[in-house]
């Protein structure tokens, strides 16, 4: 008996997660997948378009733009780099009239700006074209406060809600009601469904963007990122994107089930997953984003320019290890979906009232 149920919460998630991959309203859930990886993509080509131009102009050996030095003359550093990238002479008039050139010189992977007053070097500044460190950082910041909170929020609540609630504005549900199976079999096959669809487009999603965001990096400085913690970084942030699926996913199909009008729950699910950082320790374990950021890899860095007050308030709780985030979060989702359980079996269609 248990296998056939189980056949047949398999043929159904089949049907169900085809509707849901070529679906007219799951075209706005792809863009919302796909829209962090265009932006880290074009902020690679913007970087590989600069690149290419400094190169064009002649690239510089990085042990000779080391060996500058503050203070020396300007004719010699010239003479020394050969003919800069890009350069630009002034006359600064003010209580000291001087004359002022700056220069900038490209390694390939970075750019020294060289500042000269009066024929003397007065400063240099050297920075990378694409700096790893901070790429991953923002990519941290970007991952748990949109894609986690917004994309993959949003993108869960339009597959699931439509699985039932979506059938009864359809007027299509009481054919699945009129089938030969168990209410909980219907259940168990379109969150099957549901959940193959959100974790597919939102993992692979999710490897998109931080595939994107290493496109333009350094090699070296890419290869010991890869060796050292690179797929297991990816791995997580895809998990993570999974497990938020998985959460978000049941919350919205029982919320589908036993309301009318979901979307002021949603609402209100919404602004409690975005204040969670500021909620006390206690009501903080109480969301799905709590146990989804423990599998994050990389925490973002406070914003420095953030009030004191909101230091104070901004306190997050102690993060759960990896596996008691995962089975926290299944054991939420259990009982989630034991109470829709209950409550699909006591649904009744009424079209003129739904």
């Amino acid at each position: 008996m248990t296998s056939l149920r189980m056949r047949q919460v398999m043929t159904l998630a089949w049907l169900e997660a085809r509707r849901a991959f070529l679906s007219k309203r799951s075209l706005w859930v792809y863009l919302l997948a796909l829209f962090p990886a265009f932006i880290f993509f074009m902020h690679g080509l913007s970087v590989k378009i600069q690149r290419d131009r400094l190169s064009i102009r002649g690239v510089t050996s990085a042990a000779l733009l080391d060996s500058v030095r503050e203070g020396e003359a300007e004719r010699e550093v010239i003479s020394r780099l050969g003919k800069p990238a890009r350069d630009v002479a002034f006359d600064r008039r003010g209580k000291e009239r001087a004359i002022v050139r700056r220069v900038e010189y490209f390694d390939g992977g970075r750019t020294a700006s060289l500042r000269f007053t009066n024929g003397v070097l007065e400063s240099k500044r050297v920075r990378p074209i694409m700096n790893l460190e901070e790429d991953r950082a923002v990519f941290a910041i970007v991952f748990q406060n949109f894609y986690l909170r917004l994309a993959v929020f949003f993108g869960c609540l339009g597959i699931f809600m439509n699985l039932f609630r979506g059938k009864m504005m359809d007027k299509t549900l009481h054919f699945w009601l009129l089938a030969p199976l168990r209410r909980e079999v219907l259940l168990g096959g379109k969150y099957a469904a549901g959940l193959v669809a959100a974790s597919l487009i939102f993992g692979i999603g999710a490897l998109l963007c931080f595939r994107a965001m290493l496109w333009q990096q350094q090699p070296a400085e890419l290869l010991t990122f890869w060796q050292q913690h690179g797929p297991a970084h990816a791995f997580s942030y895809a998990a993570a994107a999974v497990l938020a699926c998985v959460g978000y996913g049941s919350v919205f199909l029982a919320t589908g089930l036993l309301l009318r009008n979901p979307i002021v729950p949603a609402a209100v699910l919404l602004l409690w997953e975005g204040a969670n950082p500021f909620l006390p320790s206690m009501l903080q374990k109480i969301s799905v984003i709590y146990y989804v950021q423990a599998l994050c890899p990389v925490v973002p860095p406070p914003d420095p320019d953030m009030p004191a007050i909101a230091r104070l308030l901004f306190s997050p709780a102690n993060p759960p290890s990896k596996v008691l985030a995962v089975i926290g979060l299944l054991l939420v989702t259990a009982l989630v979906l034991w109470l829709a359980s209950r409550a699909v079996r006591k649904l009744e269609i009424n079209y003129s009232t739904d």
